[in-house]
């Protein structure tokens, strides 16, 4: 691969870290979550509700009613609501963490049931919302090829649960399938990783920029796909959690084994 063709790849990814953030039901249209009590939860634009939607909703949209691991939505007379492009007026909603999720939409707002730790909650999308439209261009460090490393990635035995903190400050079991080595001026360092159904690995690090220029609870960083056992780690592509631009957003942080001690001037910068 050319340096030209290396760094136009660089540019496209980082176009598309933005489009994410800001295109319709991405993470800036994220407008509200709301944890649901067990039993029956209002929800509608007025602030009485448990679930409070943005103004121009109707005042009572249903109500989601919590027993046990269940969520079921029964829709208020006359408002016209879709679950995954059907009119409902009552389902059981499938959460974020089912291969079909329920996704809920009244006109431009959108909701999903949001699994996280155990609890369920409402996750809200308004797609009219002002952040979707005032982000600035990301800030990124300099493309620099030191840090495109060559690694070798050996899964452990047995996955480990590890304790990790979250944005909550709450410590949630996350698994960790394996580990990655590389090299960088001679020195061999270690990250723990955990495998995607496509093969990457999913690294969350810390490294000597983590609170200056770079999101102080962690940096995360798609790597691969793995090769037998060979696998690229190129710290250009790391960038930040969801929850350095949204306090609507679960974001699991690194654990402090996977700190690195040297300053890694590749990716996203934040800019508080």
């Amino acid at each position: 691969m050319t340096n030209k063709s290396y760094e136009n790849d660089i540019l496209e990814w980082r176009a598309r870290k933005y489009d994410e953030r800001v295109r319709e039901n991405g993470w800036l249209a994220l407008a509200g979550l709301f944890w649901l009590n067990p039993g029956r939860n209002l929800i509608g634009s007025n602030t009485v509700c448990e679930v409070v939607l943005p103004e121009r909703a109707p005042t009572f949209i249903g109500i989601a009613e919590l027993k046990g691991n269940t969520v079921r939505l029964q829709v208020a007379e006359g408002v016209p609501v879709r679950i995954n492009d059907r009119s409902v007026h009552k389902a059981i909603l499938k959460s974020n963490k089912d291969a079909k999720p329920s996704f809920i939409t009244w006109n431009d707002i959108r909701m999903v049931v949001h699994e996280h730790a155990g609890r369920y909650g409402i996750r809200i999308w308004d797609n009219k919302r002002e952040q979707r439209f005032n982000l600035p261009p990301l800030k990124w460090f300099p493309i620099n090829k030191k840090f495109h490393l060559a690694a070798r990635y050996t899964r452990y035995p047995i996955p480990k649960l590890m304790k990790q903190e979250d944005t909550f400050g709450e410590t949630v079991e996350d698994q960790l399938d394996g580990y990655v080595t590389f090299k960088l001026e001679g020195i061999t360092y270690k990250l723990d990783a955990t495998e995607t159904d496509d093969h990457k690995l999913f690294i969350k690090f810390r490294d000597a920029t983590s609170g200056k220029e770079t999101y102080p609870s962690s940096r995360y960083l798609y790597a691969g796909p793995v090769n037998g056992n060979k696998v690229i780690v190129d710290f250009n592509y790391a960038y930040s959690p969801p929850c350095a631009f949204t306090e609507y957003a679960t974001c699991l942080f690194a654990s402090p084994q996977n700190t690195l001690p040297f300053r890694v001037e590749a990716g996203e910068m934040y800019r508080g």
